[in-house]
């Protein structure tokens, strides 16, 4: 028995083995048929224009639930079918398709091939035109996927549109056609877990946009989209001054102001919803925190502070060396990495790191030419230090890249030399932005690490002392000093265009730093008073403004990071 059952085991193995192979030699000899056209049993006569299909009944009724049943019916003997409604040449190609599983779609057939699909029940061949539509949307055009979506009705076109929706919202809501959604489509739209948002002020502005398009028409279904926010996740400043206001709307302002403010009342308040999205959730599933090198001005030396988010306060986090918070820094990974001299002595090519988790020290290999007052960024793991000042104070043209594997290698210089500027990389490119090179500088350039070059993008507005950049919602933002008084601007790398947004309120000479953490672009620095200032960029649907975090004693920051929670607590 027991050789007989070992037997049977390996005789199935061997069938299992085999069985891909001999699905595809089957497959691959039945195409062959069809190709060859033999043993045909059924032909159909296609118009427009006219031509004969012929066909194996077998693979077609495997194929499509449509042709099973022609098959099975009173036409289903005919050598000859006629078909009127689907032309020749789509008919052909799907013919093909329920044979190899592929058909050449194109964007000018994609309409027809998927609504002859939609007719003979195809219902993968229907999947991947609206695949290929979703993915060509531009050449589609939205407009002719919602007139698909109206002509046939199909609940495979109407879930792969909502599926693009989801993913697409922000673009999508700023589309004539957002305007003409029913309210079940938007409220099907807000409701959902994973709509792809940046934060919940999103959604609401979304909702805003298409309540005013026809204010009179739609006040009645208004409650009932914002009941689809996630109302607790607003602060109780923007429920009282933007909810409330809302016809019908109070009741839930109320609440969730209630949920906020009295958490020990939570559950006596009837709300739909108090958590964020998951899918706002899974896109920051590695929270993250600020660390910055700071020192108070009646300090005797440096520290590193960390930021507390739940309780809006900065904390101490370690000591660090007075020399080495002095030296260009940059994050990388779990490392602190510092660069070259210190704004106020000699350039230097020292390159030294500290573990944020260990809180190690540990020398590098030192640069080619010593810097001070240049910029740092990092681009796909490589590190870059741009310009500055050099050992006779000379401001360098130079760029030096650093590899683990290569230490540090020159690459193209810039165009123009400067030092003091700012620089950040986006979009797979290196960005330097203003400093000084005798006089303030309002160009900027742009990086290419694939053809190793350098190009001028638009200049600034102004020119800025003192600046800062951080990059934010794929846009690039300059923090700076513009004829004694703070100033912001943006710049859109796909229009190649800048604009100047709402200032800060700190008014003090101090240097800000700029970071970009939660969706939201941060500006730490300057001073009012006693106090050194923390700002948030906060762009709503209609505002533009900054809002203060908790502030730090005046003192000086030498750096700012983003950084993992875990860092800070793995220790």
């Amino acid at each position: 028995m027991a050789t007989s059952t070992t037997q049977e085991t390996t005789s199935q193995c061997n069938l299992s083995e085999l069985k891909p192979f001999f699905m595809d030699k089957l497959m691959k000899k039945i195409f062959c048929f069809y190709d060859e056209q033999s043993l045909i049993d059924v032909t159909f006569k296609v118009s427009n224009p006219e031509a004969f299909v012929p066909a194996h009944r077998l693979i077609l009724s495997a194929a499509s639930p449509y042709f099973e049943n022609l098959f099975n019916g009173d036409r289903g003997n005919a050598l000859v079918i006629e078909i009127n409604d689907i032309d020749s040449d789509i008919f052909e190609r799907l013919i093909t398709f329920c044979y190899t599983g592929q058909a050449l779609v194109t964007v000018d057939n994609v309409a027809a091939t998927l609504k002859a699909a939609i007719v003979l029940q195809l219902e993968d061949a229907a999947t991947m035109c609206m695949d290929f539509i979703m993915s060509h949307i531009d050449e589609c055009t939205l407009q002719g996927v919602y007139a698909l979506e109206r002509e046939t009705q199909c609940e495979l076109v109407k879930r792969k549109i909502h599926e693009y929706e989801i993913q697409n919202f922000l673009e999508i809501s700023k589309r004539d056609e957002f305007l003409n959604f029913d309210v079940e489509k938007l409220q099907c739209l807000i409701e959902s877990e994973n709509l792809n948002i940046t934060c919940e002020e999103d959604a609401y502005g979304a909702i805003s946009r298409w309540y005013n398009h026809d204010v009179s028409a739609r006040q009645e279904h208004l409650p009932r989209l914002v009941a689809c926010l996630r109302l607790t996740q607003f602060d109780v400043g923007f429920l009282l001054t933007h909810i409330q206001s809302l016809p019908g709307c109070e009741l839930l302002a109320l609440q969730a102001s209630m949920w906020i403010s009295k958490p020990a009342a939570r559950s006596q308040i009837n709300s739909r919803f108090t958590e964020s999205r998951t899918g706002l959730d899974a896109r920051n599933t590695d929270e993250k925190t600020l660390l910055m090198i700071y020192q108070e001005d009646n300090a005797t030396k440096p520290c590193v502070l960390q930021y507390n988010k739940p309780e809006d306060k900065w904390q101490k986090y370690a000591s660090i060396n007075e020399d080495s918070a002095n030296y260009n820094a940059i994050l990388k990974d779990d490392n602190l990495l510092f660069i070259g001299g210190a704004p106020y002595k000699s350039a230097s090519k020292r390159f030294f790191s500290w573990n944020v988790i260990n809180k190690t020290w540990q020398e590098l290999r030192e640069m080619n030419q010593a810097r001070r007052l240049h910029s740092v960024v990092e681009l796909d793991g490589k590190i870059y230090a741009i310009g500055g000042r050099g050992e006779n104070d000379t401001i360098l043209q130079s760029v030096e890249r650093y590899t683990a594997f290569n230490g540090w290698e020159f690459v193209e210089p810039l165009i123009t030399a400067r030092c003091e500027a700012g620089a950040l990389s986006l979009n797979g490119k290196v960005y330097i932005i203003g400093g000084s090179n005798g006089k303030t500088l309002k160009s900027v350039e742009c990086y290419n690490p694939d053809s190793n070059s350098w190009t001028y993008c638009a200049v600034m507005r102004e020119e800025y002392s003192g600046l800062s950049v951080a990059a934010n919602n794929g846009h690039i933002y300059v923090v700076g000093y513009f004829k004694g008084s703070p100033a912001v601007e943006r710049y859109d790398p796909y229009r190649n265009t800048w604009n100047q947004i709402c200032s800060l309120e700190s008014n003090c000479w101090r240097r800000f730093f700029c970071v970009s953490l939660e969706y939201r672009l941060w500006a730490i620095g300057g001073s009012v008073k006693n106090e050194t200032r923390v700002e948030v960029y906060n762009k709503g649907y209609d505002h533009d403004r900054w809002v203060q975090k908790s502030s730090l004693p005046k003192g000086d920051i030498y750096s700012c990071f983003v950084i993992p929670v875990t860092f800070l607590t793995s220790k």
